[in-house]
């Protein structure tokens, strides 16, 4: 009896994907902050959003729930996310 070992990696798809560059300081800038749905995560955002607006002089936020944790995030909270500077996913556990 032998024993086949089995990969289960894919190959790549698609173009590679780069980082964004850095951004130089928070002052001033737009955070968006996306919410997995899951009980701790609203709590946690709004530490997060008072110590950035209050230290770091974040401008605004845009805070976006997704329906729930299991699913992506639809593709119309994206767009609206798409005009922070930077965005924050966390998982509220």
């Amino acid at each position: 009896m032998s024993l086949r070992v089995l990969d289960p990696r894919l190959d790549a798809e698609g173009e590679a994907m780069t980082l964004a560059m850095p951004l130089r300081g928070l002052e001033g800038t737009i955070i968006g902050l996306l919410d997995n749905a899951k009980i701790g995560t609203a709590g946690f955002y709004d530490h997060v959003q008072s110590i950035l607006g209050s230290r770091f002089g974040v401008r605004e936020f845009i805070r976006r729930r997704k329906p729930d944790s299991s699913r992506p995030a639809p593709a119309e909270m994206l767009a609206e996310l798409s005009g922070a500077d930077a965005i924050i996913s966390a998982i509220g556990d």
